[in-house]
């Protein structure tokens, strides 16, 4: 009997992990390229002794591994293979196996997936939707079971996007809490890097091993459902999440409702990230190796006056203050879905295709980019599937280095329910026809 879902690497019994670890790489040079999601495949390296001995992962491709050439999702390297990072260096330490680069979007700027220069990662779930960016390939290899761990960046959303769009788990953690040396800067002020795996007990030791500073986690008690989001969110998406908060109260979480939403922080993400991410690309907006509507977009945050950039910066902490007493109060966490939309086909966020909507690409990140301009820890986690079979995603928004106390909240709501881990529907027969012990 073929199977349905894939095991938590925690679920792999030690004497078959080095086995399984193999039949991920035989998946990226299959199943991976197929999705379009691989940059490069990296040769087995020595296997080192550690908490995470043999746990194959992935690294979107503008983290230095020091065996690849970052692409940073431009058509030709634009780095040269040097030193890794100090996130794979520690990964490496504690024994994690790297498989593969991860595409991704051009300067990881596109939260659709969509990619001119390379071509687009294909969602798993089904080709005709987006896989969600800029982390697409990430999520895409740990969707269908090529890697059980995978490294992403968010400035804006572009992990807890994907994995909203491909049905597995992220992590964002609070702004400085994973080293981002030997990564392509996109917005300094709003840049972290990411860990997105099917489920949250997979990303919990990695955690352990990538952050600057471990805090112990503690058990929530209490949360808040902001309910403008909801009001703003599709019919089925806010359905779906407000089911989700009741298996969360069911243990033991009182629920409160908080009104609004922190138009301000949105507001200055935005305006944040357009300005960083022209000046920190400025070398490159006449570079015609480069898409031409992406340097455009690039080039429009040059307008943004140094002054204003720096107003807004400075008054980061006043607005992460306001969302903590206003939104937070007395609360652990508070709860919004990832995305106000289900995942929208990929004609509706591709700018070269006549169904495109400026709309909707802007609504992907729309619950996602404030998060980043506070500078806070958020999760994203799969909730259920839409009436189209498509994932969908709930967000949870902790206090700052809050980052073990989400996991402990995701890895008991993942042992009462069933949405992790799935096989999509787009890789299922290749898992099927696979001769090995199916994992």
């Amino acid at each position: 009997m073929a199977a349905t879902r894939f095991p938590d690497w925690s679920q792999v019994p030690e004497r078959e992990r080095a086995s399984v670890a193999d039949l991920c790489r035989t998946r990226v040079s299959g199943i991976g390229r197929e999705l379009h999601a691989v940059a490069a495949e990296v040769p087995l390296q020595r296997r080192h002794p550690g908490p995470l001995a043999g746990l194959p992962y992935a690294a979107k491709d503008m983290i230095a591994t020091g065996v690849t050439a970052p692409n940073w999702g431009c058509a030709t390297p634009l780095e040269e293979i040097g030193a890794p990072s100090s996130i794979i260096d520690r990964l490496s330490a504690s024994g994690a196996q790297l498989v593969a680069a991860a595409e991704m979007t051009t300067f990881a700027y596109e939260p659709s997936g969509i990619n001119a220069a390379r071509g687009n990662v294909i969602n798993p779930w089904n080709a005709d939707f987006a896989p969600g960016g800029s982390s697409s390939g990430s999520a895409a290899l740990v969707a269908s079971g090529c890697c059980f761990v995978a490294l992403g960046s968010d400035t804006g959303g572009s992990v807890r996007i994907p994995a909203h769009c491909c049905g597995i788990t992220a992590l964002k953690p609070s702004w400085g809490g994973i080293a981002v040396d030997g990564t392509m800067p996109l917005a300094p002020s709003l840049d972290t890097i990411g860990i997105m795996a099917r489920s949250a007990s997979d990303i919990a030791p990695v955690w352990d091993a990538l952050a600057n500073e471990a805090v112990p986690a503690t058990e929530a008690s209490n949360a808040v459902v902001l309910e403008g989001a909801f009001a703003e969110s599709e019919t089925e998406i806010a359905a779906l999440c407000r089911k989700a908060i009741d298996v969360l109260a069911t243990q033991g979480i009182a629920i409160v409702a908080r009104a609004g939403f922190p138009e301000d922080a949105d507001r200055n993400s935005l305006l944040v990230m357009q300005a960083e991410a022209a000046r920190v690309h400025a070398a490159r907006l006449d570079d015609e190796r480069i898409d031409a509507t992406l340097r455009k977009r690039l080039g429009k945050g040059l307008t943004i006056a140094d002054a204003e950039l720096a107003a807004s910066l400075h008054s980061r902490e006043t607005w992460r203050a306001e969302f903590i007493s206003h939104y937070l109060g007395d609360a652990d966490v508070a709860l919004l879905p990832v995305m106000p939309i289900r995942t929208p086909r990929i004609t509706e966020v591709n700018p070269a295709s006549p169904d495109f909507k400026a709309r909707t690409l802007y609504a992907l990140s729309r619950f996602t980019r404030f998060v980043n301009y506070l500078g806070l820890p958020a999760l994203a986690l799969p909730v259920g599937f839409d009436d189209r079979g498509m994932p969908v995603g709930l967000q949870l928004i902790g206090r700052p280095n809050s980052e073990a106390m989400l996991l402990r909240i995701a890895m008991k709501f993942q042992a009462a329910t069933d949405w992790h881990g799935r096989i999509p529907c787009g890789v299922s027969a290749d898992i099927a026809a696979e001769k090995e012990v199916i994992v």
